[in-house]
């Protein structure tokens, strides 16, 4: 570490009037012992004077400057050990008191006012490499609106038609993702996201102030703000509120999770619990007394839902994957489009980093169709070890809305004290309590998902419950080395069967980022031959090797189907009923050549299927389907992959390269779950009938239409993958009896 002191020799500042203002302040930055300095000239001559700096003979050099009289000043190089432990105490406390910075410089062989301005100068670096990366993102986003403004105008020139009703009358300018209405929507979005960034960091200044501004003479820094800090000053709430706040939110987390009758009230119906409101605000009143939850109830609604489980993962590693942001997305890859740790207020205890550890963190929440508008949420995130045997995860809301008038995008669902209390059962498995309760605004909800959306049963408990257990148990079976051979056939190693569990598992979430209501895409309402509503949207792929370069088509339709889920489920796994619905890979039928399970339940498994007879085959192009159900929801996503790539992948080798375009269905419960059945329906070839209620189906088709990333979807293209959803969705329909009249 270098420090550089260009006090005069006299131990006093002597400027001319006219002098610049740079001669008031020395900021260097020292890359080569990863600290920036950033002193006043009042503290370096504190420190020449506290370290001898008077001894001219030893410690500087004369310079004899006409009638003045200035002193170099010698380099202070830290050691390599002495930045070292420097760095490690930085990373538990960046903000060290004053006993510390003692303690520290005892151990180092440093003045505590050196150890005090290592420590400030490397919270700037940090600082300043914070305030780059942002400005980088809003230099992308102001680049990405003069491209959207740009392609707005080369449009206004253009003929246009029909730019909404998506009909073959349209024009080719006309088409989805490039029509004047959808770029000015998109502009305007753009537009309001940057006057929301310039008008936060114009009301609290001093999180945009330079770094480089300490107040001389006292311990305070007058700048250097966190994250966080620009967070509860939007929130109105410091550091010190928040944390009784989640004490407050734990102890109601624990109540809810423990408590019964009159709290909780299960259905006769139904058979899930209910949230008892009025018992509610008797036992929470010192919680809800005065606050934005008690609001208005007619601008929003509650969503509680509770639900039990036993999973098969040790409590440390669970709590590990709630308390990372993307291994958190990991366990839930389907229900979670975007998850980012925005701060972290309060570090863990040294030993266990997660007992106590406090994070603010940003999450959108999604289901599986464009129908649906994802959930984005700001909120409090708190791991707590209630006992030897026992954690706690908490998330709670905290900003007051009507207090401090923030942008109403931020808090349009809003976390009551929620989360999971996890106790370990031994032998790898625990139990988990989860407890989902959200305060939504009331909006609009597209019919097909009404039912399934207002009763809480779309992002509830129970179906963050079922997502856990099976990601739990596909960890364990992907672990696994003692699987059976019938539960594995196909692949002959291990490492084999691995690469291929993990290249099916890229597919899955690849697929859902594709298929949902995600700020990812930018959806397209267009109608099929014979009506169906259908959802278009194009992306562009410049490198990312797994999928392929250019650009890529996505369509997506849902509908309600009389039929029960597990049913559907079924008819889109079995081989031998391929050909009667799969509009894409021609009417041949398929052969399993592979099947790995991935899961306690047969539906669970990934398999490789070739197309027609290996005489008749030539195009080189198997196909890799991934399976997955449990009780809240079923996939099956399946893509074609070149026969090379995909030996190589079952014969060991990193599937991380390997192209893969996915397609696929997602099945749900219709969520009329109290009324009697609405059609029993009977396969052709067999005598069994289901009594179930109906099943919403998703299905989503993706294609390459151009190997150039500069083209755009052209009006031959958007009409091949409509014939190509509407032909599956048909085919569907004839196959389960079930085709409209």
């Amino acid at each position: 570490m270098e420090e550089v002191d260009d006090g005069s020799a006299g131990g006093a500042a002597r400027r001319d009037n006219n002098n610049h203002h740079h001669d008031t302040m020395t900021a260097e930055v020292s890359s080569e012992n990863s600290g920036a300095v950033v002193r006043s000239r009042s503290e370096e001559e504190e420190e020449e004077e506290e370290e001898g700096g008077g001894q001219d003979d030893q410690e500087n050099e004369l310079v004899d400057h006409g009638c003045h009289v200035k002193r170099r000043k010698k380099y202070h190089r830290h050691t390599t050990e002495q930045i070292r432990g420097m760095e490690a105490l930085f990373k538990e406390s960046p903000h060290p008191d004053e006993k510390q910075r003692q303690q520290l410089s005892k151990r180092l062989g440093l003045s505590p006012r050196q150890v005090k301005f290592w420590f400030q100068n490397r919270r700037t670096q940090i600082k300043a490499i914070q305030e780059r990366h942002e400005n980088t993102l809003l230099k992308a986003e102001m680049e990405k609106l003069r491209e959207e403004n740009k392609a707005m105008r080369e449009i206004s020139k253009k003929k246009i038609g029909c730019p909404n009703c998506g009909t073959a009358d349209a024009t080719q300018d006309d088409i989805v993702f490039t029509t004047t209405e959808q770029l000015r929507i998109k502009n305007a979005k753009l537009k309001a996201e940057v006057e929301k960034l310039r008008a936060a960091l114009g009301k609290y200044p001093q999180a945009a102030a330079s770094p480089s501004t300490y107040s001389s003479g006292n311990e305070q820094e007058t700048t250097n703000r966190s994250c966080l800090d620009f967070y509860t000053g939007i929130f109105g709430l410091e550091k010190s509120r928040i944390m009784e706040k989640v004490d407050e939110a734990v102890e109601e987390l624990k109540t809810m999770a423990g408590a019964g009758d009159p709290l909780w009230v299960r259905s006769v119906e139904t058979g899930r619990e209910i949230l008892n409101y009025d018992e509610y605000l008797k036992t929470f009143r010192f919680n809800n007394n005065n606050n934005s939850n008690t609001r208005n109830c007619l601008k929003t609604h509650i969503e509680a839902s509770r639900e039990t489980a036993l999973v098969f993962m040790e409590p440390s590693r669970l709590v590990q994957s709630f308390m990372d942001e993307n291994q958190w997305k990991e366990m839930f890859p389907f229900m979670i489009s975007k998850a980012a740790t925005v701060d972290v207020i309060c570090n863990g205890e040294a030993a266990n980093w997660n007992n106590g550890a406090v994070q603010l963190m940003f999450a959108e929440v999604q289901m599986l169709t464009p129908l649906v508008p994802t959930r984005e949420m700001y909120f409090i995130r708190h791991c707590k070890q209630l006992d030897a045997e026992q954690w706690a995860i908490v998330d709670v809301s905290i900003e007051n809305v009507e207090d401090n008038n923030i942008d109403a995008s931020l808090v349009k669902y809003r976390k009551r004290p929620s989360g999971c209390i996890i106790k370990d059962e031994s032998n790898g498995h625990c139990k988990v309590t989860m407890v989902e309760h959200l305060e939504c605004e009331k909006n609009k909800v597209h019919n097909l998902y009404r039912s399934i959306v207002n009763s809480g049963t779309a992002f509830g408990a129970r179906h963050w419950m079922a997502t856990l257990q099976l990601q739990c148990e596909r960890f364990a079976f992907f672990m696994a080395t003692n699987i059976p051979m019938k539960d594995s056939t196909g692949v002959s190693t291990l490492v084999g069967r691995k690469s291929t569990l993990k290249l099916a598992q890229r597919m899955s979430c690849s697929f859902s980022q594709a298929v949902a209501a995600s700020s990812y895409q930018t959806w397209t309402k267009v109608v099929g031959k014979t009506g169906e509503d259908i959802r278009v949207s194009s992306r562009k792929n410049l490198s990312d090797p797994g999928e392929p370069i250019g650009v890529i088509l996505c369509a997506v339709s849902s509908l309600w189907l009389p039929l029960s889920p597990h049913l559907l489920f079924d008819f889109f796994r079995d081989e031998s009923r391929r050909s009667q619905w799969d509009a894409m890979f021609g009417g041949d039928k398929a052969k399993t050549i592979a099947n790995l399970a991935k899961g306690q339940d047969r539906g669970n498994s990934v398999t490789i299927q070739t197309i027609g007879s290996k005489e008749n085959n030539n195009n080189n192009m198997w196909i890799l389907q991934d399976s997955s159900t449990n009780s809240s929801e079923s996939m099956v996503v399946y893509s074609g992959v070149d026969v090379t790539s995909m030996q190589s992948v079952m014969s060991g080798c990193d599937s991380g390269s390997v192209t893969i375009l996915p397609s696929g269905f997602s099945i749900l419960p219709d969520g009329a779950d109290s009324r009697p059945p609405l059609l029993i329906t009977r396969r052709k070839d067999d005598k069994t009938s289901d009594t179930h209620g109906g099943a919403l189906l998703t299905a989503a088709v993706q294609i390459l239409t151009d190997t150039s990333p500069a083209a755009k979807p052209t009006l031959e293209s958007v009409e091949y993958v409509k014939s190509i959803i509407c032909c599956t969705l048909k085919n569907i329909r004839t196959s389960m009896c079930c085709e409209e009249d």
